[in-house]
């Protein structure tokens, strides 16, 4: 597995891996993480993979993250 990439961006620290010709885009924000795959095919070039950590689908991401982050802390209060 190569580390193509890796910062933090609002909080949210971002990795981008390439393994066996996929690139693998994690999402992490505390306890949480999200983590997506993409084919290597699909790309052209490694700057394309930028859209993914900006625009829309970044402010889905951490919309995303504020729903998990709800849902966990009402699971471990009822532990």
């Amino acid at each position: 597995m190569r580390v193509v990439k890796e910062f933090v961006k609002d909080e949210v620290r971002v990795s981008v891996f390439s393994w066996n010709n996929k690139y693998l885009i994690k999402f992490e924000l505390g306890p949480l993480e999200q983590t997506f795959k993409l084919s290597e095919m699909d790309v052209l070039e490694e700057s394309e993979l930028e859209a993914f950590w900006s625009g829309d689908f970044f402010s889905a991401v951490v919309g995303r993250f504020e729903e998990m982050g709800k849902t966990f802390r009402a699971q471990v209060e009822n532990l």
